[in-house]
């Protein structure tokens, strides 16, 4: 693993296909909200940083774009060659992007954002999007309100309070809150949507998206294995869920858009 980043980082680079099975894509409303607000055109260079195994960067393949991906990961560019080989993939950080001044139309950072050195890509965005361009910020979060939902989210917190979360909201201070002021780091306000949307998937899904969590996909083999087991007796309890093939996990989609001064 490179230097700078997160240790918990290194999780991805061993769990990618257990997070290409277990992570969930993102609702139709979304994305066609997202097309048309951008707008995307045919021909556009859309850039995507973090791309990972290739789940959003697949989800742009309507839009006629040209998409490029950036992930630093091995594991993740492993996976994101098999499954999303149509898109180009450059090997670098959101910290430092290979790309010229101006060049990208939109960039996008699905499920990824809150892992990054944020100044430093705060102002990579802005030197490599062009004025008047859209940095979308995306994020997949489970709905922890249902009594099974909630049995999950206590166990995955005991085994993963140390990272980065997306929920902590740390990462809105890089935009300004007035829209009549300059934003510190040359962006509007951010514009803000939720999608609600339920995943189908087997129990065993289930328990490959706990097990794609990158602090959880470090710990030794035993600990997961007992983790797993304790998913499964949850989903064996739970009347809502119990003796199901297919379950509906309940997500709401995250969406913020901001467009560079």
């Amino acid at each position: 693993m490179g230097e700078g980043f997160h240790p918990a980082v290194a999780g991805f680079d061993r769990s990618a296909e257990t997070y290409e099975r277990g992570r969930p894509g993102y609702p139709p409303e979304l994305l066609d909200h997202l097309r048309v607000t951008l707008p995307v055109r045919p021909g556009d260079r859309v850039l995507e940083l973090g791309a990972g195994t290739g789940k959003f960067t697949r989800a742009m393949r309507p839009w006629g774009a040209l998409r490029i991906a950036v992930e630093p990961m091995p594991g993740m560019r492993a996976v994101f060659r098999k499954t999303s080989g149509d898109a180009e993939l450059l090997v670098a950080r959101a910290e430092s992007i290979p790309l010229r001044a101006g060049s990208a139309d939109s960039v996008v950072a699905a499920q990824s954002f809150h892992w990054f050195h944020q100044p430093e890509t705060i102002r990579e965005i802005h030197r490599v999007l062009r004025p008047g361009g859209a940095l979308v910020l995306l994020w997949n979060t489970r709905d922890e309100s249902l009594p099974w939902t909630k049995r999950l989210a206590a166990l995955i917190e005991a085994e993963s309070q140390a990272i980065p979360r997306s929920r902590s909201g740390a990462w809105k201070s890089l935009f300004p809150e007035d829209p009549a002021a300059p934003g510190p780091h040359g962006f509007g306000v951010l514009d803000a949507h939720t999608f609600h949307h339920v995943v189908r998937m087997g129990p065993e899904a289930v328990v490959d998206r706990v097990l794609s969590i990158s602090a959880i996909s470090l710990l030794p083999a035993d600990r997961q294995r007992r983790l797993a087991d304790q998913i499964r007796t949850v989903l064996e309890e739970e009347p809502e869920v119990a003796g199901k093939d297919v379950i509906g996990f309940p997500y709401q989609a995250e969406l913020w858009v901001a467009r560079r001064i």
